[in-house]
Parts: C-alpha cells; sequence; structure tokens
C-alpha cells in the first residue's frame, strides 16, 4: 500500500446497500499506511482495482476470534462491483496471504447483508462459522476455509 493508493481508496463510496463501508476518512490514512496492518493494494494492468488486509485489522469488534485462522479482510473499487471480477479477486489474495503468511485456515468477517460478497466468498470455499451482531446492531457472518484448496 502507498499513500496514493490508500488516498484513491478513501474516496470511494459504496452507496446503498453497502453504505457500511463508507466512513469518515479522517485517521485511516495512517491506518491503511501502518505495515502492521498489512493493507496490499491490487492492481491490474497497473489500475488499482482493490484492497485487503490481513491479521487483526480485519476483524469487527464483537466477532470471536479465536483459533489459528488468518484474518481477511477486502474492498473492490465501486465501481467494479457486480461485474464477476469478485472470485479471481479473492483468489488472487488467498494465493498471495498463503505464500506470504503460510496460515492454517483464512476467515473472513461480512455483513449478512451483503448478499453478492457473500456468493463469491462460498464459491471461494469458505463456510459460515457463526452469526453475530456487531455495532450498531449490523448482523455480520464468519466464514472460513482451509488454507489448501
Amino acid at each position: 500500500m502507498n499513500e496514493r493508493y490508500a488516498r484513491e481508496i478513501l474516496s470511494w463510496s459504496y452507496g446503498k446497500p453497502c453504505s457500511s463501508h463508507d466512513e469518515p476518512a479522517e485517521g485511516l490514512l495512517a491506518v491503511l499506511l501502518a505495515p502492521e496492518n498489512n493493507y496490499h493494494a491490487i492492481l491490474k494492468d497497473g489500475e488499482l482495482v482493490g484492497f485487503f488486509c490481513a491479521g487483526p485489522d480485519a476483524r469487527v469488534p464483537g466477532g470471536n476470534y479465536d483459533g489459528d485462522a488468518l484474518d481477511i479482510g477486502l474492498g473492490l473499487r465501486p465501481d467494479l462491483v457486480g461485474q464477476g471480477l469478485g472470485l479471481g479477486v479473492v483468489k488472487a489474495i488467498l494465493r498471495f496471504a498463503r505464500e506470504r503468511f503460510s496460515p492454517a485456515a483464512f476467515r473472513l468477517t461480512v455483513a449478512t447483508s451483503n448478499r453478492r460478497a457473500i456468493r463469491v466468498y462460498e464459491r471461494a470455499g469458505f463456510e459460515w462459522e457463526c452469526l453475530f451482531e456487531g455495532e450498531g446492531g449490523a448482523e455480520f457472518a464468519q466464514m472460513v476455509r482451509e488454507a489448501e484448496g
């Protein structure tokens, strides 16, 4: 991640029904750029198409994050959502994270209202582990899959 990509990501707006992803940019630039948060830009043909993070910053307050799974959080550029790129992006993230972190398993936390993302994660081999209520009353699902496969 670099400052140019981080600033571009912070300018993205998903609108309804994914507006819960829209947050104020104050303070988030430092979060995206801090090496310990493991944020990475996803480029295709030199163009920013998304981002992901690996580790604690991918967690949603209220969830149970026990176990050996590596937590993954991601975002696709809003104008690319719904164009069939999600599965390829998720698979690329998993390949990179498998090589970089060597986890036993991967875990994603996703709002249950985000049906499109859940379908992509299921197609990528993730299975529902549990549901929980996050801050503000939103319902989230934790999904897991083995790192190999």
